[in-house]
């Protein structure tokens, strides 16, 4: 896997089985996957061990290229509401999520921080530390994905937490929608060395920003080329760096509840790579 692979980034389409998903998935041209956690429990508990289902992937043409997430990894992350997603987010500790990455065979952990304050620095660079530590045991590379909406918000955030914890495995997720919607600059991310960008994550935004940031994550991003980032600074200024994380496409959107699976996954595909080929195209 590299940059030219593109990945499809499974989050929008839980609600679809996940071996329901590998057909179209790779039909539409896609040859990496993320995998959430809780995707492989479901299987697992009705009795398909996690070497078939990764078997499963495999054979349909598609490799792993993450899983998703570890979100309950520093206080007070194990505290908190007692709804349906709080509960969710809270069994998925370090341990768990490492250990199933493990039997699953992926390269990498997903690392995220939902709750709606700023995490401190060190606090968090030690809990991060002691997360690639358990996750160097698999081989495996643990990244922080910085949220517009979450207690890491920034890449700056993010990249100070890397540092401070200062393990060769730690690394960041670059969102497209996060690093817009935060203020992120390119002029940060071009001082990032390239082997720290585990996943990169496309999508695009509207002009100008919804009231509630949670309902325009959730239902509003748009398909890379339709709205006003500037993916191909983007994807310019990651290659430019020596990022090698495949191109992965998340995009949150309330018009696709009414699309096939199918169809959503061409649109990705088709739009990213339009913007991929610009962006790469000589000048």
């Amino acid at each position: 896997m590299g940059p030219e692979t593109l990945s499809f980034c499974c989050a929008p389409f839980l609600h679809v089985p996940l071996l329901d998903r590998l057909a179209p998935v790779r039909a539409a041209g896609f040859g990496a996957m993320s995998v959430n956690v809780g995707d492989v429990w479901a299987l697992e508990a009705q009795g398909m061990p996690a070497r078939e289902i990764a078997a499963r992937i495999g054979d349909a043409g598609l490799a792993l290229a993450e899983m998703e997430c570890v979100a309950c990894w520093m206080p007070p992350h194990d505290r908190g509401g007692d709804d349906d997603l709080a509960r969710m987010l809270r069994t998925m500790t370090p341990d768990a999520v490492i250990d199933t990455a493990a039997r699953l065979g992926a390269p990498s952990v997903a690392v995220i921080d939902m709750g709606p304050d700023p995490a401190p620095i060190d606090h968090a660079a030690e809990a991060f530390a002691r997360l690639c530590d358990r996750a160097a045991d698999h081989g495996l590379k643990a990244h922080i994905e910085f949220l517009a909406v979450g207690g890491i918000r920034t890449l700056d955030q993010a990249m100070a937490i890397v540092n401070a914890a200062g393990r060769a495995n730690g690394g960041i997720t670059v969102d497209a929608w996060h690093f817009h919607r935060s203020g992120s600059t390119l002029d940060a991310l071009r001082a990032v060395p390239g082997d720290r960008v585990h996943a990169v994550q496309l999508c695009d935004a509207l002009r100008h920003p919804m009231a509630d940031p949670w309902a325009e994550l959730m239902t509003q991003r748009l398909l890379p080329g339709e709205g006003v980032i500037d993916l191909g600074a983007l994807i310019a200024t990651l290659d430019a760096i020596g990022c090698t994380a495949p191109t992965g496409v998340e995009v949150f959107h309330a018009r696709q509840a009414e699309q096939t699976l199918a169809h959503t996954a061409r649109d990705w595909a088709t739009t990213t790579e339009a913007v991929m080929t610009t962006a790469r195209s000589p000048r």
